[in-house]
């Protein structure tokens, strides 16, 4: 008689009697109980990992979803969470996000690795050698119906109040139209006799041809293509940024965000953008106000805000719309109304240098004052350092 128990064979005699073969039994189950046993103090050091890891998993989670470092108007270098808000629209936004629906993301993320540790270890062959055979639990069942739906609906009512507040449109104090181009935005003012205004980026090319003219642009570049251009020119064009040529009236610009002829609105008044595209679809994005509209040829859609506070709020075309997608930027400047009355008034004589002049001086002290703020640079290398410092003075 010949019994298999766990990878070994146990040879019972021809003449056995029936007590050796009881006898064989008994050690054939010893024999399976020792490897279980041994199997399982083998997987204990990996099940204790398992659950550090788990550990480890649930904090970082928590703290890179607590950790904010959003600044309001535009993106900062390592930043997590949404931009601060400038808008009621914008603040309830932030509140569902942050206080209410990713709580529970959390909560619900941490008791399901929880209980996952908990069942894989009381639930084991060696603390559980033998399995319930219950197939059913009303109670359970009911739970684990119930409690999702509760869930979901404690998300819906918030998102249909929001919802409905980023709809409602009340009575606007200011209309604007914007148009998407490939790529840069147009502009007009119905409300103001019809302003209009063309809105590109600001490029590192603009700001060296408005410091050193075409020709010494040419002679100082001209030889250079490719890589080696962009490089050059993203060097030597750093202390602008801070300290612009007089072409853009001092002010300081933010690299790949700021444009030749940003658009004005007063503080604290409701204003409704038609938003609109003459070729492609593109998307007018403000952040900061909670606004995110796709710009769509041959139909006028919109968006409405109501700024709170004074400053420079950026966003950009955020759909993929061609080659130059990300170079059409979109720039607003939240200034008192008397200022925005001055910025009209000079607009409207195409005076377009001393309009960008009365929005600078409207927002004084807002603007960034590091090249590092404005890029997210650690550090500035190069032959341009000692400059960028003396315009940083």
């Amino acid at each position: 008689m010949t019994m298999v128990g766990m990878g070994r064979v146990v040879t019972a005699r021809p003449n056995a009697t029936q007590h050796d073969i009881g006898r064989l039994r008994r050690v054939e189950r010893r024999m399976t109980r020792t490897r279980i046993d041994s199997a399982a103090g083998r997987l204990q050091p990996k099940f204790g990992a398992l659950m550090l890891g788990v550990a480890i998993g649930a904090t970082a989670l928590a703290c890179s979803t607590l950790a904010v470092y959003a600044a309001a108007g535009q993106p900062v270098s390592g930043q997590l969470g949404l931009q601060d808000a400038a808008t009621p629209v914008m603040e309830y936004i932030r509140w569902f996000h942050n206080s209410w629906v990713n709580p529970m993301i959390i909560a619900i993320t941490v008791f399901v690795m929880a209980l996952l540790a908990y069942v894989m270890w009381r639930f084991s062959e060696k603390n559980n050698p033998v399995p319930s055979k219950l197939t059913h639990h009303t109670g359970l069942e009911v739970a684990w119906t119930v409690l999702p739906i509760m869930i979901l609906v404690a998300i819906a009512i918030p998102s249909f109040k929001l919802l409905f507040e980023e709809y409602r449109y009340p009575k606007p104090d200011l209309t604007i139209k914007a148009t998407g181009n490939a790529w840069f935005w147009d502009y007009e003012y119905p409300d103001n006799d019809k302003i209009k205004l063309t809105a590109n980026m600001i490029s590192d090319e603009d700001l060296l041809e408005a410091k050193l003219g075409r020709d010494g642009y040419a002679k100082q570049f001209g030889a250079l293509s490719g890589t080696q251009l962009t490089k050059a020119l993203y060097q030597e064009a750093k202390p602008l940024w801070l300290a612009p040529p007089e072409k853009y009236a001092g002010g300081r610009l933010v690299r790949q965000l700021s444009v030749d002829n940003e658009i004005a609105v007063p503080v604290n008044k409701v204003v409704h953008v038609l938003i609109t595209s003459n070729d492609v679809i593109h998307s007018w994005t403000v952040p900061s106000f909670g606004s995110k509209v796709q710009a769509v040829p041959g139909r006028i859609t919109a968006t409405w805000f109501q700024a709170t506070k004074e400053g420079v709020y950026y966003g950009q075309c955020s759909v993929l719309c061609g080659r130059n997608h990300s170079a059409m930027p979109i720039a607003v400047r939240v200034v008192n109304d008397q200022a925005f009355a001055n910025w009209v008034a000079a607009v409207k004589a195409r005076d377009m240098k001393k309009a960008r002049g009365i929005l600078l001086a409207a927002t004084e002290g807002i603007e960034p004052r590091s090249f590092a703020e404005l890029t997210g640079d650690a550090q500035i290398e190069g032959p341009a350092e000692g400059v960028l410092e003396a315009a940083a003075k």
